[in-house]
């Protein structure tokens, strides 16, 4: 479960190569639970069927959204399956994340491309020995930021900036500022992007992750901090 303690350190970091912007964003949830799985016993010893973990849905109130010029793309489901081997015996556990992912389009050469995104990863708690761990924590800031930076193509030189600290659900949440040289998908031209990568926050029976990249000229970092006041959280109902 140990990551490396120079992770946040180091002065920049070029992040691994693009894959589909759905699978990264759910890529949280899936090295949580295969970290999860190989240290510790699951409290999901007993019981014939897969143990199943959903999470609820973190969005961004109607009336922030149309203060901030960013538009809904989708609400989706991502469920990562893996099999656990608990008190001697293999148990399926299937977790669900949500991700709720908001964009911000601009116009190059006549055509509108999607430039901008927020987006509000929720993962459930997961019952490790009678106590609920955060399976985004066990990622650095710099993987958080690498979730989003998939949006993007040929991206390099990841530079740690500043942070602050803003009410995400009821709870303060440090955010910190990243750049980054990338280009927007599908039009070949260059930009300097500014990522915000805030650190996930417990709310109810979930975790909820904020995450935010777009181009440095669009100075958009009061409208991702808007966005991040104004998530709100509806649990599982099935729960």
């Amino acid at each position: 479960m140990d990551r490396d303690p120079t992770d946040d350190d180091a002065e920049t970091e070029t992040p691994s190569d693009a894959v589909t912007r759905r699978r990264a964003l759910a890529a949280g949830g899936a090295v949580g639970l295969a970290s999860l799985a190989g240290c510790t016993a699951l409290d999901v010893a007993t019981g014939d069927g897969p143990a199943e973990f959903a999470a609820g849905t973190a969005t961004v109130a109607d009336a922030t959204l149309s203060e901030s010029g960013y538009e809904l793309n989708e609400v989706s489901d991502e469920v990562i399956s893996r099999e656990v081997e608990v008190a001697g015996q293999t148990r399926e556990v299937r977790v669900t994340n949500t991700v709720a992912e908001y964009d911000k389009a601009v116009e190059l050469f006549g055509e509108r491309y999607q430039a901008a995104v927020f987006a509000a990863v929720t993962t459930p708690q997961i019952e490790v020995l009678g106590r609920a761990l955060n399976p985004i924590a066990e990622l650095g800031t710099r993987e958080r930021a690498e979730l989003i930076l998939s949006r993007y193509e040929g991206v390099g030189d990841l530079e740690r900036g500043s942070e602050y600290s803003t009410e995400v659900l009821g709870s303060d949440a440090e955010v910190v500022v990243y750049t980054a040289d990338g280009e927007i998908e599908g039009t070949g031209a260059d930009t300097e992007l500014e990522l915000h990568i805030g650190e996930p926050v417990e709310v109810e029976d979930d975790f909820v992750l904020p995450l935010a990249a777009y181009p440095a000229a669009f100075s958009d970092g009061e409208n991702v901090r808007r966005m991040m006041n104004g998530l709100e959280h509806e649990p599982n109902e099935e729960e």
